[in-house]
């Protein structure tokens, strides 16, 4: 650890959000100069889901602003940062290459170390932002795209224990808002259409809850949902019953986890963390087992770029930005337990790698 403070800016585009965020670390003090984050939703709303293509052009005319007004935010000039960090993978190729792009472009300019960053480190790491985390603790990274369990050991170190091995919970609650027409971003739309539900109205499945190990599956949920909602079931209650039933398979395999590795700290982070019912339920889990349940806010459960320039700062103050930044290449598939993935994926592969 350097005797100094170390500033560094982040940079993510993996999806839908073109974000900047310029961050200061200075031991286990985190201290968010400043930061920008552009949706891109009402471009992606009328096709209730992210276009690739339509992001990664967003993102092209975004991104030098986003820097900017994250700079003039912080109220310091490219001078002060003693490094940049940007999204590598994994992520929507196109609009990972442009943050990539420009974050190198940042970094050569100022002769200051390009820290690529892996995209589920950013939400590994996210809790550390605004409190005191350490290491060791039991992760839950649940989000659009990602569903897992990992056991994050120390900074790089991860040990996948479970994931999902079809979908992801988050792409579930996508489809579900997409098929009953409630609008994008799905999360968020069936949470509110929950409210007003019968959570025990629709008997729907809970896919692996009775095997062993903590793999995960939703694509039977999605489609056992999509069935019901051709059958004119109430929407109200078939979201209010759709989330019970993944709050009952994540909190279960929660508990599992926690018996699994006896830690005392759990972490759930990934956007679908911002759902205040599956929070509840592992909040609960967590107590029952005598762990505390530790979560980022909302507005850093969701993809942003403090949680990646934490991951770059973290990684330059202890020794780990690496010599040839400028020259990684973008990735589309990135495990963080990257063994497990080659030895075992769980899903898909192919020469970009396994997915998971």
């Amino acid at each position: 650890m350097p005797d100094r403070a170390v500033t560094v800016l982040g940079i993510e585009t993996s999806c839908d959000e073109t974000a900047a965020a310029v961050l200061r670390l200075d031991g286990r003090r985190v201290e968010i100069l400043g930061e920008t984050v552009r949706s891109q939703t009402e471009a992606h709303a009328p096709y209730g889901g992210v276009v690739p293509e339509i992001a990664a052009r967003a993102h092209a005319d975004l991104a030098d602003l986003s820097v900017q007004r994250a700079m003039d935010a912080a109220g310091i000039g490219y001078g002060d940062l003693d490094g940049v960090a940007a999204t590598s993978g994994p992520g929507l190729i196109g609009g990972v290459l442009v943050g990539l792009m420009t974050g190198k472009a940042v970094a050569q300019a100022t002769g200051v170390p390009f820290i690529p960053v892996n995209h589920l480190e950013g939400h590994a790491l996210s809790p550390r932002l605004t409190e005191d985390c350490p290491f060791p603790y039991l992760l839950l990274l649940v989000s659009g795209g990602h569903c897992q369990f990992l056991q994050v050991r120390g900074l790089g170190d991860y040990v996948r224990l479970g994931t999902t091995i079809d979908d992801a919970a988050g792409e579930a609650f996508d489809k579900t808002a997409k098929k009953l027409g409630l609008g994008f971003p799905g999360g968020p739309a069936v949470e509110r259409m929950a409210e007003g539900g019968n959570p025990q109205a629709v008997d729907l499945p809970r896919p692996l809850l009775n095997r062993p190990g903590l793999d995960m599956s939703f694509a039977g949920l999605k489609t056992a949902v999509a069935r019901a909602a051709d059958e004119g079931v109430d929407a109200a209650d078939l979201c209010a019953s759709f989330q019970a039933a993944v709050c009952d398979v994540l909190a279960d395999k929660t508990r599992r986890a926690l018996e699994m590795t006896g830690e005392q700290r759990l972490v759930v982070a990934g956007g679908v963390a911002a759902n205040r019912a599956i929070r509840g339920a592992l909040d609960s889990v967590a107590e029952a087992a005598g762990a505390r349940l530790i979560a980022p806010p909302l507005k850093y459960c969701t993809d942003n770029a403090a949680m990646i320039a934490l991951a770059g700062a973290e990684r330059l103050a202890a020794g780990l930005a690496p010599e040839d930044g400028l020259t990684v290449r973008a990735r589309p598939r990135w495990p963080l337990d990257e063994l497990a993935a080659a030895r075992d994926p769980a899903y898909g592969g192919g020469k970009r790698g396994a997915k998971a």
